[in-house]
């Protein structure tokens, strides 16, 4: 048995409370000089307000993006009325394709066609958009006769027309020739349009977008079909058409 004099027993006491003296089996006493104490709290408080300066950041970042996106490449507009019958009905939304303003010719999506549906201000009230199909461009000469659209003479093929809203096949348009820088357009339902055989061409200008794609009503969510003419020649460019009216 074991005896420590009293009188010896504080310097015992002391070697036993002496970490840097005695290890216990894998744990040293050496483990503890890395710890440090942590306020949790604090720093849920800090990590708190950086998520939060984070989220801001990016709420403004996509509003920033979808504003410049409406600016400069796609807008919502809303189809008013039934002069686009039977593929755009009255209330339904669209989505415009900006890119025509700046005519990039090497794409498609880049500048005006044939048979495009296109939004515009109204000629005679800017502050106001119509959507009408676009049928002649600058220098060529249009012409209804006999329910027939003549382009430069030759017939217009329009399967997009429907025999319902088109009983008095289309009232007579004589030959006329569009001017530079201007379109002649026609809403689908000709029994019931108001469009350039009304109040006359489109200003280039005026136009600010072609539909592309239809988001409501959710029953014909999809993309706006355009009109192909493979039978009719491309159009000129507007530089001829202002050769052609001198």
């Amino acid at each position: 048995m074991l005896c420590i004099a009293p009188s010896n027993l504080p310097a015992v006491m002391a070697l036993f409370f002496n970490k840097d003296q005695y290890d216990f089996g894998p744990v040293s006493s050496a483990d503890d000089i890395g710890i440090e104490s942590r306020d949790l709290r604090k720093e849920a408080s800090q990590n708190f307000f950086w998520e939060t300066l984070r989220l801001v950041r990016d709420v403004f970042l996509i509003i920033v993006t979808f504003i410049l996106f409406g600016v400069f490449f796609v807008q919502p507009v809303v189809v008013d009325g039934s002069s686009m019958l039977p593929q755009l009905r009255d209330g339904e939304r669209l989505l415009v394709n900006k890119f025509i303003y700046y005519d990039i010719k090497s794409v498609s999506f880049g500048h005006l066609e044939r048979g495009d549906v296109i939004v515009f201000w109204y000629p005679e009230d800017p502050s106001k958009s119509y959507v009408k199909r676009l049928i002649a461009f600058p220098g060529e000469t249009v012409e209804i006769k006999d329910g027939k659209v003549l382009i430069n003479d030759v017939e217009l093929i329009e399967p997009y027309i429907s025999e319902n809203h088109n009983s008095s096949r289309f009232r007579p348009f004589p030959r006329t020739s569009v001017k530079a820088h201007t379109y002649f357009v026609m809403g689908d339902n000709r029994d019931n349009s108001a469009d350039s055989r009304t109040w006359g061409f489109v200003p280039e200008k005026y136009v600010y977008g072609r539909a592309f794609f239809r988001y409501w009503r959710p029953q014909d969510v999809g993309f706006v079909r355009h009109a192909d003419y493979p039978d009719m020649p491309p159009p000129i460019d507007d530089m001829r058409a202002e050769d052609l009216e001198r």
